[in-house]
């Protein structure tokens, strides 16, 4: 049997635990091909120009292999979508919530963590929701965040409590699926600006993980614990430094600085497997 090249065995793994999602959420493989399809053409049109113009349909039609009918309707299905929602992924709106109760001094207590608050009032709940999250009624939000338990109610006051100081929703919910593509998109692209990075004489960027693959499943409970508790406070450090500097919490107006305002941030994540049960591709 011909051998897989590295990349392909690279794609398959990619692929496999991406297919059992689809799957789960009932996207058969003709709805994910399109999407391919139109990745491939915006790809081709917006990533690989010669520094004079954009790609031509031909071009980008010889260049992924599709016809150039395929092309052109796919680009016209590109240019109906709303291409600011794609191009800049805002932050989930119970997420800034969360952001602006840990960072904003007018929500915090005099030692500087996050202030217990009333739901109305002054530096209430709902004032908060209002400087944070735009229009959304201050209860669908309060909702949410005790659904995943990141606030809980006190018993006594009645006051609000920050339980944790990130928005994590659970399930296949709409949030956690934006989640999912926001962060494998970035992982792949800090992959690619990596592998290119010399050449293109850019430095690289941060890529590490820690492996091992012989460790006794009676270890794995107190290592699950341990790892999620070092890594929550390695991000809460992070972003005690990076918050502040966030135009939305710091209130400096997008024009007081130079070039456009960059995206950037830590992602960390836990994984686990049964050694030799790594899918293979051929």
């Amino acid at each position: 049997m011909k051998k897989t090249n590295p990349l392909h065995q690279a794609l398959f793994r990619i692929l496999r635990p991406l297919a059992r999602l689809l799957l789960r959420n009932g996207i058969p493989f003709g709805e994910f091909s399109e999407l391919v399809k139109r990745a491939y053409v915006e790809a081709a049109l917006e990533d690989f120009a010669d520094g004079r113009r954009k790609p031509t349909d031909s071009r980008a039609a010889v260049m992924t292999g599709l016809t150039r009918k395929e092309v052109k309707r796919q680009r016209e299905i590109l240019a109906g979508e709303d291409a600011g929602s794609r191009d800049v992924i805002h932050a989930n709106r119970a997420s800034r919530v969360v952001s602006g109760w840990v960072h904003d001094a007018g929500f915090q207590a005099e030692d500087g963590e996050p202030a217990m608050l009333s739901f109305d009032g002054s530096s209430s709940f709902s004032e908060l929701v209002k400087r944070y999250s735009g229009d959304m009624p201050p209860r669908a939000v309060l909702d949410e965040l005790l659904r995943v338990g990141v606030v809980s109610i006190d018993g006594e006051s009645g006051r609000l409590i920050l339980q944790q100081r990130a928005y994590v929703p659970a399930g296949d919910s709409e949030e956690m699926l934006q989640i999912f593509g926001e962060d494998v998109s970035d992982l792949i692209a800090t992959i690619d600006h990596n592998l290119v990075s010399e050449e293109s004489g850019q430095p690289p960027l941060f890529q590490r993980t820690l492996t091992y693959n012989n460790i006794p499943p009676e270890v794995m409970e107190r290592w699950r614990k341990h790892a999620a508790a070092q890594s929550q406070a390695l991000l809460e450090q992070l972003d005690k430094w990076l918050g502040p500097h966030d135009r939305d919490i710091s209130g400096q107006k997008s024009g007081s600085e130079s070039g456009d305002p960059v995206r950037t941030g830590v992602s960390i994540f836990f994984f686990e497997e049964r050694a030799g049960k790594e899918p293979k591709g051929d």
